[in-house]
């Protein structure tokens, strides 16, 4: 191709030239041509040249580009084909002649279904390739309800595992090398053996994370611990040797005695030894607690692992992918200093899909600044780095919540003026002084935007504060739920009323709102009018 071009490009410069001869010889005739002007033609030759050659090059890159994305496409329906589509007629057969099926349960308008789909292909490529029995198959449920009934698939994606006609529900993660670690394992191949230096090597370069354990034999107590936690962790690959120097190179950091296991990630923190007993329980805790990198990305398919990690004390960095490659290295060293204790998260804060919930607990969710929170799980508090997320700060603000020297944050609107309301409008930071400090009695509506009765409830306050607003001894108030938060305000259910008495706020009375205007006006003047009495008596 490219001396065609080459001997295009030759011709094409001749032609040129010979025009150009042709008229320089016709102007010749007719005038004098100065140097300057022939200094120009010769400009504009090169120009044309170098536009023709640019040209060229950009024709060969996008070639090349379309090249590139071609094999990519290539392998991958070469994968998608080797995943076999059920259907109404041919599920129950698939099911009953293999040993083992994984089925992928999908919907063709699901997102997260064709998030999974080119992995669960790529998969399938990689189990072939390792010569495995297990047959992938997929099925739109959307299109086929009948087998998708029969099968029990009832969400989307969903991934069943049938062992001889028997199911299960699969547990492991949603890469492709994930999902053949979890097939593997449970279908019988829980620990590669590995006996020689390069086979090593090239296990290394394959799995970024692994479990590598040394025994001088295959057996005995210690050994059987490893294989049934081998067997029961879902997503990590296990790998075994009895070799030494083969030990070393999956793990150079081994220390020389038998048994020994370690834990392996691609990361700063790439070597992790187990002290325990060799115990199933204690390696697979010891698994849970140092699994996961230092900062881990949240996406759509390890959400809910994040989640559900039992570290429950967990670190949120919301920030644009540009903002956190400069926060990722100073976030690291912090996150060693509280390994196994705090668990730090990445959330692009680009994905609305996973930022705006979380943000909203806050409030922030129109925020598009670096954003740093806290959930403790354990006691259900959530915090705020109110300071800017600097390594200094986020390191003070993981010891004060660990320490618990940093009070839980709850979220509230700004404080509004209420000079002059009848009604007035209370806000998580106000919610101390207007309600809980108030001396006089505090009727409070608790409402939510979203809320089917709230308007009928707020209707009826209006109408109550106007009636008694020459009783000074009570306010009307009211708290919009869904952006006011405080300790001691704990409502589930919308529109609700809470009288607080002037004599005791800490037990406040929950007016039904069900009650007719009628009713309302009989308690307020039944509590009110009984606390004056009692206070006039005491005088």
């Amino acid at each position: 191709m490219s001396t065609t071009r080459s001997t295009s490009r030759f011709i094409y410069f001749s032609l040129i030239m010979l025009l150009l001869v042709t008229c320089f010889t016709s102007l010749m005739a007719a005038e004098p041509i100065t140097s300057e002007g022939n200094g120009d033609d010769l400009e504009d030759i090169e120009e044309l040249m170098a536009l023709d050659e640019e040209e060229e090059q950009q024709q060969q890159q996008q070639e090349d580009g379309v090249h590139v994305k071609s094999s990519e496409a290539e392998i991958l329906s070469k994968a998608q084909r080797i995943v076999l589509e059920l259907n109404n007629d041919n599920t129950k057969r698939v099911i009953d002649e293999n040993e083992f099926v994984l089925v992928l349960g999908y919907a063709p308008w699901c997102v997260r279904s064709a998030e999974l789909m080119p992995q669960f292909a790529e998969a399938a490529n990689l189990l072939k390739e390792w010569g495995s029995g297990l047959l992938l198959a997929k099925l739109d449920a959307e299109r086929y309800t009948k087998a998708a009934s029969t099968l029990g698939i009832r969400g989307f994606p969903t991934l069943l595992l049938f062992t001889n006609g028997s199911s299960q529900v699969y547990t492991g993660g949603f890469s492709a090398e994930e999902i053949v670690i979890w097939a593997r394992k449970k279908t019988g191949v829980p620990v590669f053996r590995i006996s020689d230096q390069r086979e090593a090597e090239e296990f290394v370069k394959r799995y970024p994370v692994f479990v590598v354990g040394f025994f001088e034999k295959f057996e005995g107590p210690d050994y059987e611990e490893f294989i049934k936690s081998a067997t029961s962790d879902n997503e990590i690959q296990f790998v075994e040797t009895n070799n030494i120097d083969v030990a070393k190179v999956l793990f150079p950091d081994i220390k020389p005695f038998s048994p020994f296991i370690g834990l392996v990630k691609s990361e700063p923190e790439r070597y992790t030894t187990f002290e325990g007993s060799f115990k199933m329980d204690n390696i697979t805790q010891f698994l849970e607690y140092n699994k996961f990198p230092l900062v881990t990305t949240l996406t759509e398919l390890n959400s809910l692992r994040v989640y559900s990690s039992p570290i429950k004390l967990q670190i949120f960095v919301f920030a644009s992918g540009d903002e956190f490659k400069s926060l990722l290295q100073p976030l690291q060293s912090v996150a060693k200093k509280f390994k196994s204790k705090i668990m730090f998260v990445y959330v692009d804060i680009t994905e609305e899909n996973l930022a705006k919930p979380l943000l909203t607990l806050y409030g922030l969710e129109e925020s598009q600044k670096t954003t740093v929170t806290a959930f403790n799980n354990r006691i259900s508090s959530k915090y705020l780095l109110e300071a800017d997320p600097t390594a200094i700060n986020i390191e003070e603000f993981c010891s004060g919540i660990l320490n618990g020297t940093l009070s839980s944050y709850f979220k509230s609107q700004p404080i509004p003026n209420n000079d002059d309301a009848s009604i007035h409008i209370v806000v998580g930071k106000t919610f101390d002084e207007l309600v809980l400090s108030n001396p006089r009695n505090v009727l409070l509506e608790v409402h939510t935007p979203w809320c089917i009765n709230c308007d009928a409830t707020s209707k009826q306050m209006e109408k109550l504060a106007k009636h008694f607003k020459a009783m000074d001894n009570l306010i009307f108030a009211k708290i919009d739920a869904s952006a006011n938060e405080h300790s001691k305000l704990q409502v589930d259910d919308f529109p609700a009323l809470l009288f607080y008495p002037a004599d005791d706020k800490s037990k406040p009375i929950k007016v039904s709102t069900k009650y007719s205007l009628k009713d309302l006006a009989a308690f307020i003047n039944k509590n009110v009018k009984y606390q004056d009495k009692a206070f006039k008596d005491e005088l």
